[in-house]
């Protein structure tokens, strides 16, 4: 593992150390004296202008030559959408030569490469993406507990005391759209606005605890939603900068935890201060946890942009030896950045994916039909465990603990197919696995499975064939739901608390297994347009589930527990085939779509 110099150094605290001292702390290899300059860049410029200087640099690194690795992070990719063709050279032309001019890595192991950490590196920054999302996306729930004294309070119905959570649902919804592009721009990274984000977060909170007005809760709701959505949007983005292909399914499993449990734990962290001190005390707590959280990343969270480690490193060199040409690809790509070409892939681009492309149609639908499930458990607990079952305000949240036991669960299976299968299958094909297999699992090239496609094997001119077999987590998953939904609906207030309690883990389970297997599936089926893809998904379902709470309460109030989640458990059953169709036919959509690869 690096340094904790070098780990400090990256981080937001750390950045502003050095700018501030005049680079004289927390230095960079080029800062310091005895920093050997790559003799590429060196010889163009002697070339050029004869410089005496130049030449005693030369020689004092004519032992030492280094080229640029072709490594870049998976994110990258999401960075400028359209312009992958052009990745390492600046014209885009890898026939021309070595771009003497071009800033990229030093070696394949260069060690400022994030791909390149050590796994505790990795781990630490990993935890450190999930604390911030799980500070967050409990603040879209912490505040349920308290609806039936805000409606006494404020003297409104149900529905507009629901706003309080809908809003803030509908703030990280829109928010992407207008926050996350500045991560996506080389010269300002991830960290940055990972951490003045959260800092509006916090402060917002503190108004947020003391207002006794109600539309200025609703306001402050949906702002505290809309700047905590970058995080929310990006962290993935993050696990991806530092994790290639075939191992990023397990840290995005665990990132995917992090996300579910944040709504989870909302209400259970917070049921007990309001029973003792009503519903402002979940404000205070959500300004804690978030206060903890951005103290602690401000000092520990590093940059994990290659492109902005690259833009930092180039200005380092320029700086060195006094040659502006020198740039590294992302200050190429943000040079020609237009502000329409950020419009077309932040605002137009997802909406017409979300239009026009079969594949995205079906995964947002059902994707979006998850999250309005999700939140309105915050409408059915209160009904069954706090009214029905009898139990205290405190303890009538700790149910929703099953959601995140279950998704644990669920993060098990998933892990053990990503170890035992995608790993092999991705070794064996060199990276050239289907999107399709994101949504299936089974024992890698096992006897008896018929053929799905042909793939020449590495080892020799043998094919290697490969198909569906035995376990499949998306396939199980869509089953979750139904199991879930009726089992919960028609046990609840009927049998013991136990009943229910297990059938929501269920949806834990079958949570993660769709959306890890969805969201994969996306990405791998729309390399170029990632971003946009996962931003249209990321919409769809916030806005459905924004809007899930103001009719669920209604619905289980007027038809009961029982066949309100009949209605839902119905609805997932008319989803369940959508995984097998992708997997049948989604490499003929794939073929005919123009955005699809």
């Amino acid at each position: 593992m690096a340094p904790l110099r070098t780990l400090f150094r990256d981080t937001c605290a750390g950045q502003i150390m050095y700018y501030l001292s005049g680079h004289r702390f927390l230095r960079h290899p080029e800062d310091e004296p005895d920093f050997k300059v790559p003799e590429k860049f060196l010889q163009d410029k002697d070339q050029q202008r004869g410089s005496d200087k130049v030449k005693r640099d030369q020689r004092s690194t004519s032992n030492r030559s280094q080229h640029p690795s072709t490594a870049h992070s998976d994110s990258e990719e999401t960075i400028i959408e359209d312009r992958g063709s052009s990745r390492n050279r600046v014209d885009g032309s890898e026939e021309e030569g070595e771009d003497r001019n071009l800033v990229d890595w030093y070696s394949e192991d260069d060690a400022e490469n994030p791909l390149n950490w050590s796994v505790p590196r990795k781990t630490f920054v990993t935890f450190c993406i999930c604390l911030i999302t799980t500070s967050v996306y409990s603040g879209s729930s912490i505040f349920t507990p308290g609806v039936q004294e805000a409606m006494q309070t404020w003297r409104v119905g149900q529905v507009p005391a629901t706003l309080g959570l809908s809003l803030f649902v509908i703030g990280y919804a829109l928010g992407p759209m207008f926050l996350s592009p500045m991560t996506e721009i080389p010269a300002i990274g991830r960290t940055f606005p990972y951490i003045i984000a959260l800092t509006i977060f916090v402060l917002l909170q503190v108004p947020s605890a003391l207002t006794n007005s109600f539309s200025g809760f609703l306001v402050l709701r949906f702002l505290a939603g809309f700047f905590g959505s970058p995080p929310l949007a990006t962290g993935g983005a993050s696990i991806s900068d530092m994790f290639a292909p075939d191992t990023r399914t397990f840290a995005m499993g665990v990132y995917g935890l992090s996300a579910a449990g944040g709504p989870a734990l909302g209400p259970v962290i917070s049921g007990f201060a309001i029973a003792a001190r009503g519903w402002h005390w979940s404000m205070w707590i959500l300004l804690w946890l978030s206060g903890f959280a951005l103290v602690f990343l401000t000092f520990t969270l590093t940059e994990t942009s290659a492109t902005n480690i690259l833009v930092r490193r180039a200005r380092r060199l320029r700086k060195l030896i006094g040659k502006k040409e020198l740039k590294s690809q992302g200050e190429i790509e943000q040079a020609n950045m237009k502000p329409m070409d950020i419009v077309q892939m932040t605002i137009i681009r997802p909406w017409k994916m979300t239009l026009t492309e079969p594949i995205v149609i079906a995964l947002n639908a059902y994707i979006a039909f998850v999250y309005a499930v999700l939140y309105c458990w915050f409408e059915s607990f209160p009904i069954v465990f706090l009214e029905g079952y009898g139990w205290g305000l405190g303890v009538a949240q700790l149910p929703f603990l099953s959601l995140l036991v279950g998704s644990i669960l669920g993060f098990a299976g998933i892990a053990f197919w990503n170890q035992n299968y995608y790993r092999p299958l991705y070794s064996k094909l060199n990276g050239k696995v289907p999107p399709e297999e994101r949504l299936v699992s089974h024992p890698p090239f096992g006897p008896g499975c018929e053929s799905k496609c042909l793939v020449k094997s590495e080892h020799a001119n043998d094919v290697v064939r490969y198909s569906v077999s035995l376990q499949y987590p998306a396939f199980i998953g869509s089953f979750c739901y139904p199991i879930c939904l009726f089992w919960f609906g028609w046990s609840a207030n009927r049998t013991s608390w136990v009943a229910p309690v297990i059938a929501a883990a269920f949806f834990g389970i079958g949570t993660t297994c769709m959306f890890m297997s969805a969201l994969n599936y996306l990405s791998d089926a729309y390399p170029r347009h990632v971003a946009s893809a996962l931003a249209s998904n990321d919409i769809v379902r916030s806005l459905l589930g924004a809007a899930a709470p103001l009719f669920a309460g209604i619905m289980f109030r007027n038809i009961g527990i029982d066949w309100g989640c009949s209605l839902l458990g119905f609805v997932s059953l008319l989803m369940i085939p959508i995984p097998f169709v992708l997997y049948k036919f989604g490499p003929q959509l794939r073929n005919r779509s123009k955005m699809a690869d």
